[in-house]
Order: structure tokens, then sequence, then C-alpha cells
């Protein structure tokens, strides 16, 4: 197997280290990741200025762009063949309900996705500082064996949420919808010490649907999460309702 590895809280993260370091066990591992966090950049690409590149080490290259450009840097760039499978991760931090559609990690998985390469998002459940990367690499490599045995289906790539505990602590895979949370956002303005107003883009404490079937619900009982996407975005029950007006 040839083994694309990429992420977006750049190629120096905990994350990626140990995700590259277990898909060796798989095949021959490139990684291909942005030279500092890019995290919630979204499906993003650079169009108006130049990307470098940067060899760290072998195998080891930074882009000075977005997971998406990385992913396109590689594949079309970079690497000597087409890979067999792109993962990207592991994030430091949960991409559970709407939280896909900021997602760095998982917009790299979807850019593969839309190439025709099969892709795996993986996310460790915690913002704070953990330990548990090295366990949630494990996981990590029982998910790709199950895709590189039996393939994806059309249109579809994984998003993978991790409990951040260790892996004996960890309980089995589910399967998972996308769920849903309660997001308020909100803009906390400041005036810095020279009297001009800056702001901040934040959000207040999300309330999340805990149903169960959804994401949420699993990594709220240390399941692990995983969830098929795809990036077809019409809402087709919507289709016949429009249809009817007289536009």
């Amino acid at each position: 197997m040839n083994i694309m590895v990429t992420n977006d809280d750049g190629i120096h993260a905990a994350g990626i280290r140990a995700l590259a370091g277990a898909m060796t066990e798989l095949g021959t591992v490139i990684v291909v990741a942005p030279d500092r966090e890019r995290s919630a950049v979204s499906h993003s690409l650079t169009l108006h200025s130049p990307l470098r590149i940067f060899e760290l080490h072998k195998g080891w290259y930074a882009v000075d762009g977005t997971p998406t450009d990385c992913v396109n840097m590689g594949i079309h760039n970079m690497l000597p063949i087409v890979p067999d499978l792109v993962v990207s991760g592991i994030n430091h931090g949960a991409n559970l309900g709407d939280d896909v559609t900021y997602s760095g990690t998982v917009a790299a998985a979807m850019e593969a996705n839309l190439m025709g390469i099969p892709a795996i998002a993986f996310s460790l459940a915690t913002f704070e500082p953990s330990d548990n990367f090295t366990d949630a690499a494990k996981i990590a490599v029982r998910v790709a064996r199950q895709v590189i045995a039996h393939g994806l289906p059309s249109d579809t790539f994984l998003n993978v949420n991790i409990p951040n505990c260790p892996l004996d602590k960890i309980q089995h895979p589910l399967v998972t919808r996308q769920g849903k949370r309660s997001f308020v956002g909100k803009i906390v303005d400041k005036t810095d010490p020279r009297g001009r107003k800056y702001f901040w883009v934040g959000s207040e404490e999300p309330q999340l649907n805990d149903e169960p079937g959804t994401d949420f619900h699993a990594i709220n009982r240390q399941h692990v999460s995983i969830t098929p996407l795809h990036l077809d975005l019409t809402n087709h029950k919507s289709l016949p309702i429009l249809a009817g007006w007289e536009f």
C-alpha cells in the first residue's frame, strides 16, 4: 500500500506523528501536511499566492497552504504514484456534527474522495493536552485495514472520532450518522492599548443533541464513532416542495 498522511494541526503536531508511525504497518507512508496549524480552514484552496514545499526529512513534506492544498500538491505534483489511501489527522479535537463543515481535517479527506481515492479523517475527542494519540493511532490502523479489505461505497469517505481514553477503556466502534447541535455564535469586541477596536470570533458552549445513533451519542459513551460522509449537500426532500413554487 502507498498511504498519504495529512492533517490541519500542522506537520509538527503529535497526532500526525502518531498516525504516520502507525500507518507504516500497512505500507509506505508519505506525509504532506501544512507547515503550521490550519484548523477550521474547511475546504479552502490557495488561489492568490504561490505555494512552497519544504522537505523536513525523507518522506515528510511541509506545504505553506491548507490541508486541501496539501492533498492536491501531494497527489498531482509530489508523489510518484497515486496513493491507495489518504488518511487525515489525528486531529487534536473532535469533529462531530455540524463542525465537519469547518474542519480542515475532514476537508482533506473530502478532497481525496473527490479524486476517487479512499480517504479517512481521524480525530481525538479532546482539546486538552492528551497522551492518548498513540492508542488512537492503533484504532486508526484497525479502521484503515477494514477500508483496505472491503473498499468504500461510491462517493463515500469516513469521519472517525476516537474517545480520549486509553485503548483498554475505548468501547467498540459504532457506525453513526452526523449529529446536530444548538450553536450560538458570538463576536467578542475589545479595545487594544492604542484605542483601536478588535474582534474575536467565538461561540457559547454548544448544546449537543445526544440522540442514539449519532456521533455525539457514541463519543459521549466512549465508543469510536465512524460516520460515512459524502459531498452531495442537496436537500433531496426539498426538491418536490420547491418544484411547486412559481419562480
